[in-house]
């Protein structure tokens, strides 16, 4: 990276003036489709939130506007790391029954050859 050079932030919050913090827009930096739906759907499934939606800004930008409201007086970063959390534990759920699936393939391979 060029000295002087700014780092763009992964992860900006943008919130309309006079609102509380039940309603913000998230702008996720160098993702796309493939975290967005998986974190729509994770996020939606929190009885709290009242929306949660994605959109990509234009096809050549790769960012996301992500937007969540809440009901009542819960924030909506709450429910945003709670998403990101679930997201992250089955993403490694699926990792180790994907290893385990292979170790036990190779193991069965190996007796096959003996």
């Amino acid at each position: 990276m060029a000295e002087g050079a700014e780092r763009k932030p992964l992860l900006e919050m943008v919130q309309a003036d006079g609102t509380d913090g039940n309603c913000v827009t998230f702008v996720l930096h160098d993702e796309d489709h493939t975290l967005g739906n998986s974190l729509r759907y994770m996020i939606m499934k929190n009885s709290e939130v009242e929306f949660c939606g994605y959109s990509i800004t234009h096809p050549s930008e790769s960012k996301i506007n992500f937007r969540i409201q809440t009901r009542g007086g819960l924030l909506a970063i709450e429910p945003f790391r709670r998403g990101l959390t679930e997201l992250v534990d089955v993403c490694q759920h699926v990792l180790s029954k994907f290893e385990a699936s292979i170790k036990e393939y190779r193991a069965q391979r190996e007796e096959e050859m003996d």
